[in-house]
């Protein structure tokens, strides 16, 4: 295919009036290759050169933005002399007048040069241009092409952390096997990755899918969503790859593979995969070991460059169970695999062998503690954080309303979903009464404290406006400003 290029090179160079470098030959094919999976070579290549030409070619010809400021100053100007002959000012409409001419022949000469410029073969297509006519060919952003995929992958685990809390094992087994694909070390036939995440509701299982197609991907939009509930009858599995010829829907193609098709780098969430229909199973054992499905119009689709992930409840009991984590006691290796293993053992009842032994590993999120619970009031209060900059406020949050929002938000059943309920309920509800009684104003620092009644028990929070920029309370009497230092109590 390089070849050929090379020898197509010539007339595109002469038809566009561009020039192509021999690296931007070689990145067309490579990347065409890589990330244009529904095409062959040589034909992907030669539109991707083609393209490229066309787009610096139009950048040569646009017209320069100076000449629009030109054209604005100059009639500008013509106003302003307009209104000095009407004012009898006639030196100051000799003046513009002098200052308007000065800017049209500026004008001619950057027409001018522009011109020349546009007719002489001086555009040049690099790996860059390369690089943005595949991006939007693709739907991949450009810094997926452009930068390092080595270095991303180093930091995965760390990039992934930011959005999940603790976890370790299912991050760090995530980025092996993501490092692993990426290195070549792979079956190149088969999809990136294909997880199970086993393990209780609300901790993290879909986070970190959604984590993970932002950070491979670039866009949040890059995760497909399925949920498995909606395939438990045997009619209604043929909709992920669409109806056939005659029933109704066959036009419309199926609802995994036309999204597949359509954007094929993309992380695949299927949702509580124990509910689908054995048939579905049948289905994904093609797309674990050959990395593609054929759909209703006989077109195979490609998941080569797609990451599987599929969610499940089965084996949540046996972590509910286990003693050692939640709780009561730290997490250790000992505890965390031999809870694994009695997990493991009720996936393998549920499942097929030959499922499993088709998957890259299988993932038991552990129950979240006190600390991570701790950690997820810092990430959510961050988003409320956010949302009042507009208002000019802060907020704080001590360490004993923390310890009030873990005591009512915990749940080992439900994972970290109640304590979000928890926040909108003891922070957000009563925190949004308050702005709208007007109690705190631009530039307040809320701080949010726990309340505490005659018995010494909490049984609310409390909030309280103090003004930034002051100085302390000791220091405002001192200055004889103490009536400005006040706190404003909710």
């Amino acid at each position: 295919t390089i070849e050929i290029l090379k020898g197509l090179r010539e007339r595109y160079e002469e038809h566009h009036r561009v020039q192509f470098t021999d690296d931007a030959v070689a990145a067309a094919v490579e990347m065409s290759e890589r990330y244009i999976t529904a095409r062959c070579l040589p034909d992907k290549a030669i539109d991707v050169i083609d393209e490229a030409g066309a787009r610096v070619r139009l950048r040569t010809m646009t017209r320069p933005p100076d000449l629009k400021e030109i054209d604005e100053e100059v009639e500008k100007l013509n106003k302003e002399k307009e209104d000095a002959v009407a004012n009898q000012d006639f030196e100051k409409a000799a003046n513009l007048r002098d200052q308007a001419e000065k800017l049209r022949k500026k004008k001619d000469q950057i027409t001018q040069d522009w011109r020349e410029k546009s007719q002489q073969t001086d555009g040049v297509v690099d790996e860059e241009v390369i690089a943005e006519v595949v991006s939007k060919m693709t739907g991949i952003p450009l810094t997926r092409l452009s930068t390092e995929d080595s270095l991303r992958l180093m930091k995965m685990e760390e990039e992934l952390h930011k959005r999940v809390v603790s976890q370790s094992a299912a991050v760090t087994a995530v980025a092996k096997a993501v490092r692993r694909s990426r290195s070549g070390l792979k079956d190149p036939k088969r999809p990136t990755g294909s997880f199970i995440f086993a393990g209780p509701t609300g901790v993290g299982k879909t986070l970190l899918a959604k984590a993970l197609a932002e950070y491979m991907f670039g866009d949040a939009d890059a995760l497909v969503h399925i949920d498995m509930s909606e395939y438990m009858e045997k009619h209604n599995v043929s909709r992920l790859i669409g109806a056939p010829p005659g029933f109704v829907g066959y036009e419309e193609g199926g609802q995994l593979t036309e999204k597949i098709r359509r954007r094929p780098y993309a992380v695949v969430l299927f949702d509580e995969i124990e509910k689908a229909h054995p048939d579905v199973f049948n289905m994904m054992l093609q797309v674990m070991e050959e990395g593609r499905l054929t759909d209703s119009f006989g077109r195979n689709v490609d998941f080569r460059n797609t990451i599987l992930i599929m969610t499940t409840n089965a084996g949540a009991e046996a972590i509910k169970n286990e003693s050692a984590f939640g709780f009561s006691k730290p997490d250790d290796d000992a505890s965390y695999d031999s809870m694994k293993q009695r997990v493991m053992d009720q996936i393998e009842r549920v499942f097929r062998p030959e499922f499993l032994n088709r998957l890259d590993d299988t993932i038991i999120f552990r129950h979240l503690t006190k600390e991570d619970l701790k950690t997820v009031i810092d990430y959510e209060l961050a988003k409320v954080r956010e949302r009042l900059l507009d208002r000019g406020l802060a907020i704080e949050l001590t360490d004993e309303a923390k310890e009030f929002l873990v005591k009512k938000g915990s749940n080992l059943d439900y994972g970290a979903r109640p304590l979000r309920r928890a926040i909108e309920q003891r922070i957000e509800d009563p925190l949004s009464e308050e702005l709208l009684r007007g109690a705190f104003e631009g530039n307040d620092t809320i701080r949010i404290d726990a309340f505490k009644n005659d018995e010494g028990k909490t049984t609310r929070l409390d909030f309280k406006g103090e003004t930034r920029g002051l100085p302390e309370p000791a220091e405002a009497v001192s200055a004889g400003v103490g009536d400005e230092s006040k706190e404003k109590d909710s």
